[in-house]
């Protein structure tokens, strides 16, 4: 069930991310149309990106052509910028605006050594769809700082309760473990919290 919600929402993040790459694209035709100079830019920039990849790949390329290739790429991107300024365009226009800035709408990120991780956005994600199967719900409402111990009562009786403590100082002392469970959930150390009884309990 669970790889079925995961693969379910990879398959909407994908579409979400086809969508704003689509998106940029129709972006870039219609100011390529208006500023042909842009597209000139871009070109020249993608040029001069696979000339230095296949030059430093044949080991025909010396420092002095590195450096005049990273200095011409540093203007025209300069003048890109300067462009796209000039007729009140946002610097990312012409770059995909994917929902999720941190995972580009994949739903998992890359660290320094490569390692993927789940992004935060997928996680709410999942998050969510469990909180709507829970069946908890109106938390505005139910929450400890609505909680209201006085419906317990604080009658100490073995007999009936099979405690020697109160209903209401049991209840207490369920709610401060509950809280302490909260407050360590993420904490390695932290045990699972189980509750049993015959249904229909308080």
């Amino acid at each position: 069930m669970v790889n079925e919600v995961l693969n379910s929402l990879l398959r909407e993040y994908e579409q979400k991310k086809v969508n704003a790459e689509l998106d940029l694209d129709r972006r870039k035709d219609n100011l390529y149309k208006l500023i042909p100079r842009l597209e000139e830019i871009d070109n020249e920039l993608n040029t001069f990106a696979i000339n230095t990849a296949k030059n430093i790949l044949n080991n025909t390329s010396n420092s002095y052509t590195i450096d005049s290739l990273k200095q011409r790429i540093a203007d025209l991107k300069k003048e890109k910028e300067s462009i796209l300024l000039r007729n009140n365009y946002d610097l990312d226009y012409l770059k995909p605006f994917y929902e999720c800035k941190v995972c580009n709408d994949t739903g998992f990120t890359l660290d320094d050594n490569f390692n993927s991780t789940m992004c935060n956005c997928l996680k709410q994600k999942l998050l969510n769809i469990a909180f709507n199967k829970s069946n908890i719900y109106n938390l505005e409402k139910e929450n400890f700082h609505n909680f209201n111990e006085t419906i317990f009562s604080d009658e100490v009786d073995l007999s009936k309760y099979n405690f020697n403590i109160s209903p209401r100082k049991n209840i207490l002392n369920i709610k401060n473990k509950c809280i302490e469970f909260i407050d360590k959930f993420d904490s390695i150390d932290c045990k699972n919290l189980l509750f049993v009884g015959p249904t229909g309990l308080r």
